[in-house]
């Protein structure tokens, strides 16, 4: 079998697999859910949103939002298209992009989404970091559709993590989480760039005090 039908094979039943252990595991854990009077729809019902967070907790994102319609942004490299694939799983509609060409016709595809009524989602740190520093990508969105950018951030009590550039976290069963939404960041439209790169450390800020005050809950600077 040559390496294009393994992956091809692989693609066919990781994701499905991993998404049905997902609702297995996750659903032990003890979720706390902070400050949901900024979630989707919370006030008004026709808004849509982008939400943002940090790569290190895409995975268990995908889980809790499973809920709320939207269209994810997802890395166009292989390990991507499991990502994009697992996020459908969980009812999610995905575009591919990463920091090459690929970025503006995800950037694309994501406005006429949103312009559409779809909720949004990006990863603030992007495919491949660095950890925790934001990207202009979210910002960009906000800008040119007037839709708020919600931040939110997780902490666990115990968790695996994978050895990769971000430390991806995954909660073990039965460990209490905490679920924080920001309060939602409303970006002028038509920035210029220097206006753009305001609003970038502005919700670095945001999501790094949010981060903060989570792990500050078990105890910890980092994950």
């Amino acid at each position: 079998m040559t390496e294009g039908k393994i992956n091809n094979l692989l693609l066919g039943i990781v994701p499905t697999t991993f998404a049905w252990l997902m609702r297995l595991w996750f659903g032990s854990c003890r979720v706390t859910i902070h400050n949901q009077e900024y979630c989707f729809h919370a006030a008004e019902k026709d808004k849509t949103a982008i939400a943002t967070f940090w790569h290190y907790s895409i995975i268990f994102v995908l889980y809790q939002m499973r809920h709320y319609s939207g269209t994810a942004m997802v890395s166009a490299s292989r390990d991507g298209e499991y990502i994009a694939r697992l996020a459908e799983k969980f009812g999610f509609d995905t575009v591919r992009g990463s920091k090459n060409h690929k970025s503006v016709e995800g950037l694309k595809a994501m406005l006429r989404a949103v312009r559409h009524g779809s909720n949004a989602a990006i990863v603030a740190d992007g495919s491949q970091g660095p950890p925790r520093i934001v990207q202009a990508g979210s910002i960009l969105l906000a800008s040119r559709t007037g839709a708020p950018i919600l931040p939110m951030v997780y902490a666990a009590s115990s968790y695996f993590t994978i050895h990769s550039w971000d430390r991806t976290i995954i909660p073990k069963p039965f460990s209490r989480i905490d679920y924080y939404y920001g309060e939602p960041l409303f970006v002028p439209a038509g920035l210029p760039p220097e206006g753009l790169e305001e609003y970038r450390l502005y919700l670095e800020e945001r999501l790094n005090t949010l981060y903060d005050h989570a792990w500050g809950k078990y105890a910890k600077a980092a994950h």
